[in-house]
Protein backbone atom coordinates (compact mmCIF):
# COMPACT_ATOMS: atom_id res chain seq x y z
CA UNK A 1 0.00 0.00 0.00
CA UNK A 2 1.31 3.44 -0.96
CA UNK A 3 0.11 6.31 1.23
CA UNK A 4 0.45 10.08 0.87
CA UNK A 5 0.57 11.71 4.29
CA UNK A 6 -0.47 15.35 4.41
CA UNK A 7 0.32 17.89 7.09
CA UNK A 8 -1.23 21.33 6.77
CA UNK A 9 -2.25 24.48 8.57
CA UNK A 10 -5.85 25.49 9.16
CA UNK A 11 -5.53 28.24 6.54
CA UNK A 12 -4.02 26.05 3.80
CA UNK A 13 -5.91 26.64 0.54
CA UNK A 14 -7.42 23.71 -1.35
CA UNK A 15 -5.31 24.68 -4.35
CA UNK A 16 -2.16 24.02 -2.31
CA UNK A 17 -3.38 20.55 -1.37
CA UNK A 18 -4.31 19.82 -4.99
CA UNK A 19 -0.82 20.89 -6.01
CA UNK A 20 0.81 18.49 -3.55
CA UNK A 21 -1.38 15.65 -4.81
CA UNK A 22 -1.10 16.63 -8.48
CA UNK A 23 0.68 13.40 -9.46
CA UNK A 24 -1.30 10.72 -7.60
CA UNK A 25 0.00 7.79 -9.66
CA UNK A 26 0.42 4.78 -7.42
CA UNK A 27 -1.16 6.43 -4.38
CA UNK A 28 -3.71 4.13 -2.73
CA UNK A 29 -4.68 6.40 0.14
CA UNK A 30 -4.31 9.95 1.47
CA UNK A 31 -3.93 10.32 5.23
CA UNK A 32 -4.04 13.41 7.41
CA UNK A 33 -4.89 14.44 10.94
CA UNK A 34 -8.48 13.98 12.08
CA UNK A 35 -8.61 17.73 12.72
CA UNK A 36 -7.83 18.39 9.04
CA UNK A 37 -10.48 16.03 7.59
CA UNK A 38 -12.75 18.87 6.42
CA UNK A 39 -9.83 20.34 4.45
CA UNK A 40 -8.06 17.31 3.03
CA UNK A 41 -10.82 14.73 2.44
CA UNK A 42 -12.73 16.74 -0.23
CA UNK A 43 -9.54 17.33 -2.20
CA UNK A 44 -8.48 13.68 -2.02
CA UNK A 45 -11.92 12.40 -2.97
CA UNK A 46 -12.24 14.88 -5.86
CA UNK A 47 -9.03 13.36 -7.21
CA UNK A 48 -10.44 9.84 -6.85
CA UNK A 49 -8.31 8.96 -3.83
CA UNK A 50 -9.43 7.28 -0.61
CA UNK A 51 -8.91 9.23 2.62
CA UNK A 52 -8.04 8.14 6.16
CA UNK A 53 -8.18 10.46 9.19
CA UNK A 54 -5.49 9.75 11.79
CA UNK A 55 -5.94 10.78 15.43
CA UNK A 56 -3.00 12.89 16.60
CA UNK A 57 -2.47 10.52 19.55
CA UNK A 58 -1.47 7.82 17.04
CA UNK A 59 1.52 9.98 16.00
CA UNK A 60 3.16 9.98 19.43
CA UNK A 61 6.47 8.17 19.33
CA UNK A 62 6.52 7.61 15.56
CA UNK A 63 10.11 8.04 14.37
CA UNK A 64 10.32 10.13 11.21
CA UNK A 65 13.30 10.83 8.93
CA UNK A 66 12.83 14.59 9.18
CA UNK A 67 12.15 16.57 12.33
CA UNK A 68 10.50 19.90 12.97
CA UNK A 69 11.08 20.88 16.60
CA UNK A 70 7.72 22.69 16.68
CA UNK A 71 5.83 19.66 15.36
CA UNK A 72 7.75 17.25 17.62
CA UNK A 73 6.82 19.30 20.69
CA UNK A 74 3.15 19.42 19.71
CA UNK A 75 2.55 15.93 18.29
CA UNK A 76 5.39 13.74 19.57
CA UNK A 77 6.60 13.01 16.02
CA UNK A 78 9.00 14.99 13.86
CA UNK A 79 6.72 15.38 10.84
CA UNK A 80 2.93 15.15 10.60
CA UNK A 81 3.10 14.20 6.92
CA UNK A 82 5.62 11.41 7.48
CA UNK A 83 3.99 10.11 10.67
CA UNK A 84 0.46 10.00 9.24
CA UNK A 85 1.77 8.23 6.13
CA UNK A 86 3.55 5.64 8.29
CA UNK A 87 0.53 5.04 10.53
CA UNK A 88 -1.82 4.64 7.56
CA UNK A 89 0.58 2.39 5.61
CA UNK A 90 0.37 -0.21 8.37
CA UNK A 91 2.71 -3.11 9.02
CA UNK A 92 6.27 -2.83 7.71
CA UNK A 93 5.70 0.83 6.82
CA UNK A 94 8.65 2.84 5.58
CA UNK A 95 9.06 6.32 4.14
CA UNK A 96 9.89 6.26 0.43
CA UNK A 97 9.67 10.03 -0.09
CA UNK A 98 10.47 12.35 2.81
CA UNK A 99 8.32 15.38 3.42
CA UNK A 100 8.15 18.01 0.75
CA UNK A 101 6.97 21.50 1.61
CA UNK A 102 4.40 23.28 -0.55
CA UNK A 103 5.52 26.45 -2.37
CA UNK A 104 3.41 28.59 -0.01
CA UNK A 105 4.90 26.76 3.03
CA UNK A 106 1.48 25.91 4.51
CA UNK A 107 1.46 22.14 3.84
CA UNK A 108 3.71 19.10 3.53
CA UNK A 109 3.44 15.72 1.83
CA UNK A 110 5.35 12.49 2.41
CA UNK A 111 4.94 9.06 0.87
CA UNK A 112 5.11 5.77 2.77
CA UNK A 113 4.73 2.18 1.66
CA UNK A 114 3.61 -0.69 3.85
CA UNK A 115 1.54 -3.86 4.03
CA UNK A 116 -1.62 -1.99 4.99
CA UNK A 117 -3.65 -2.22 8.19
Amino acid sequence: MRVAGIGCRAETPSATLRGLLSDPQGIDLVASLLTRTAQVRPVAEAMGLRFLAVDDIALRGIVTPTISARIAARFGAGSVAEATALVAAGRNARIVETRRISPDATATIAIAEGDGP
